[in-house]
């Protein structure tokens, strides 16, 4: 009995356990397809273990897009160089975003493919995440403005407004870079030019796409129909 009890897995890991197979399943099959019964295979444990510690499947996909929101904002946070230009806190908070959905692509297809698509109260769970995503953008570019002195010229919304167009080109360009198969590899393969872009190379793409640009704005440029 003592050795039998010596090899039980502590409840905390177990749910890792459970949280991580859920993850895999839920990214490759999407949510209404899965099953609980994949999930407690791929586990390694019982389906009544899986009710019994996560509860029901809708619950166990609010788990998992909490902890999977919570894990990219920790990377990104992390990333950034704290008392750097604002173009430099964005760039490294951009390699953190991207080497994150690079090392993690079920997470992101989760949050970016299936909780985006069901409805409540799965998407307002990852708008909470992109909305904090955006006012930390929002305030870059409002630093980098008055860095330039031209904090005036640019009204909130305008800044609002690029961030959330910064923030959606990072989305786009993650999905392309985690590009899957059907079988779950990468669309690009490993070698040669097909080798998707690290996470350096897809940063600095988006900011010479995005940063390039709006230090043109803030230098008084604007885009005019007609020219």
């Amino acid at each position: 009995m003592g050795a039998a009890k010596s090899k039980r897995v502590p409840r905390a890991i177990r749910e890792q356990q459970m949280m991580d197979a859920a993850v895999r399943t839920f990214a490759r099959r999407g949510y209404r397809a899965a099953s609980m019964d994949e999930i407690a295979e791929l586990a390694g444990v019982s389906k009544p273990l899986v009710y019994l510690y996560l509860n029901s499947k809708e619950d166990l996909f609010s788990a998992v897009i909490r902890r999977e929101s919570a894990a990219l904002m920790a990377a990104v946070t992390a990333a950034v160089e704290p008392g750097a230009a604002a173009d430099r806190q964005l760039w490294s908070g951009l390699i953190g975003f991207f080497a994150h959905t690079a090392e993690h692509p079920d997470g992101w297809a989760v949050l970016h493919q299936q909780a985006r698509t069901q409805g409540e109260p799965f998407a307002v769970e990852v708008a909470a995440t992109r909305a904090e995503i955006v006012r930390f953008v929002t305030g870059l570019i409002a630093a980098a403005a008055k860095e330039a002195g031209c904090a005036g010229e640019l009204a909130d919304r305008e800044v609002a407004g690029l961030a959330h167009a910064l923030v959606g080109a990072a989305e786009s360009l993650a999905e392309w870079a985690n590009a899957r198969t059907a079988d779950g590899t990468s669309a690009f393969g490993y070698a040669g030019e097909c080798a998707p872009p690290t996470a350096k190379e897809a940063a600095t793409t988006l900011m010479n796409f995005a940063w390039v640009g709006l230090g043109r704005l803030m230098a008084g440029e604007r885009w005019a129909a007609g020219g």
